[in-house]
Order: C-alpha cells, then structure tokens, then sequence
C-alpha cells in the first residue's frame, strides 16, 4: 500500500469525533502518516460546513492538497463517503492516490478609502456584502464598465459548487461546475425611476471582473463562505474567478446533476 500525509478536520459532535478515532488508526495500521501541517489530502468529518473549514484552513496549499469529504449527518453536497464506510475508503485511498477533479474558486479583495493594504480571500462557495439595519446602495461595475445601481438588501457573487448554497435560495441559477464562471445574484433589490437593476442574476466568465463600488459608511458586512467580516470604510469589493483552484479527491466523486437531484428533488422511483 502507498503511503499518504493525511489531515483530518472534523467538528465537534459525538459521531465526528469517534470517525475520526477510527480513521486516524485505519490510516496508520495501513502505513499512511497523520500529517495537520503538511498534508497530501484533507479529510473532513462532518458536513458541508466542516469542508468549508476544511477549505479555508489549508486555502494556502491548494497546489499540494486534495480534499475528500466524510459526512457523519445529512447528506452533504461535498461529502461523498458515509461514516460506516471507513475501511474503503482507506483501501481507495491507497491504491487510487492519483484521481481528482478540481473546482473553480472565488477571488475576493476589499479595498478601503483611507490606505488599508487591501485584504485578499478565497471563497469556495460565495462572498456577499450587505448592511447590518439599512438598505445598501453600490454601483456594480463589469470591467470598469457600470453595469447598474443597485438598492437592496445586498449582494451575492457565488462560484458554481456555490451555485447551490446561499446563492439558490436568493434565486440564482445552478451552474455545473466545469463552468469557470462567477454569479452575481441580487438580494431583494428595490426598482424605482432612480435605481434600476437587471433583476435576474448574471454569469459573468472567467476573464471579465466584478466590482462594487460602495459609499462611505461604517457598517457593511463583507462575508466569505461562512466568515462575516465587519469592514469600516470599504471603497469596493472586487471579485474575479481565481486563479487557484479546489481540487477534491475523486475515487468515486459523485456526478454533479445526481447531486443537484438527490440534495434538492429526492428519490423519483
């Protein structure tokens, strides 16, 4: 058998914790060595939320790491083993260490007024901006084009495996994940005769960018997959579709539409 660095990151229920036992003496009986600091693939023990994590603990790695997802609840959209399938998953694990499939990410920098060093993010899902007790006004510019004022609750830029999250529940569109693309959906915008929007969410591709420009204020929230990050004084949030990408382990990486169908519509028998 081969030989892996392995991580696990698992949350904090009872059943997470005791797969993750279990794991960690699987993978050592068979010769693989439990690695946090430098590891080959990262295993997440729990659900969507815990490879969110996952994600943003090794983001400065992803030219090394791949990621494989154990959930230990409800059926998770990027977990693909279940909790009593551990021995092969270890078996697959090492005798089939080349196979992956990667996934477009999200590029985020927030830019401020007063002379901040901008701060820069990766999202694996979506990056949003809102206020906390007011409407938001931005202008919304594609290529240093304006593109539309918006009046709103907020904004949402989400990548397409982020296609499915937060992003569908404010009425985006559900993108495969081979497009390397972004979608700029609104949050209950307001049309008037001052404010106009397109209504509808757009898919901007790889090469184009987003910004959004904001007015002075101290209370808009920036969040980044599941982090908010309370920003004063935020000129603009800029998005592209990131160089970087996730790269999952993908000894038998669920098709993409039988994921949609089973999270969303169920069993059609």
């Amino acid at each position: 058998m081969g030989c892996l660095r392995v991580a696990l990151v698992h949350n904090q229920s009872a059943k997470s914790i005791a797969v993750a036992s279990q794991l960690t003496k699987l993978l050592s009986t068979s010769g693989n060595i439990i690695d946090q600091e430098n590891p080959g693939i990262v295993i997440s023990i729990g659900g969507d939320g815990t490879l969110l994590s996952a994600f943003h603990l090794y983001s400065h790695k992803l030219e090394q790491v791949r990621f494989l997802g154990v959930h230990t609840g409800h059926l998770g959209f990027y977990t693909d083993w279940r909790d009593y399938e551990l021995e092969e998953l270890v078996e697959t694990l090492c005798h089939n260490q080349e196979e992956n499939v990667s996934y477009p990410l999200l590029d985020v920098v927030i830019r401020y007024r007063d002379g901040r060093t901008d701060k820069h993010f990766l999202a694996l899902n979506e990056s949003t901006i809102k206020r906390e007790h007011r409407t938001m006004v931005a202008d919304v510019y594609l290529k240093d084009e304006l593109f539309e004022h918006f009046r709103g609750d907020g904004l949402s830029v989400s990548t397409p495996t982020g296609s499915t999250a937060y992003n569908k529940s404010i009425g985006g569109a559900v993108l495969h994940p081979s497009i390397e693309a972004m979608q700029l959906t609104e949050i209950a915008s307001l049309n008037n005769r001052v404010f106009r929007t397109v209504g509808s969410s757009i898919v901007v591709p790889k090469d184009d960018w987003i910004e959004i420009r904001l007015p002075k204020s101290m209370d808009h929230l920036v969040t980044v997959d599941q982090f908010s990050i309370q920003q004063a004084d935020v000129a603009s949030v800029y998005y592209r579709v990131a160089p970087e990408k996730i790269r999952f382990a993908s000894y038998r990486h669920m098709d993409f539409w039988r994921r949609v169908r089973e999270a969303f519509i169920g069993d059609l028998s």
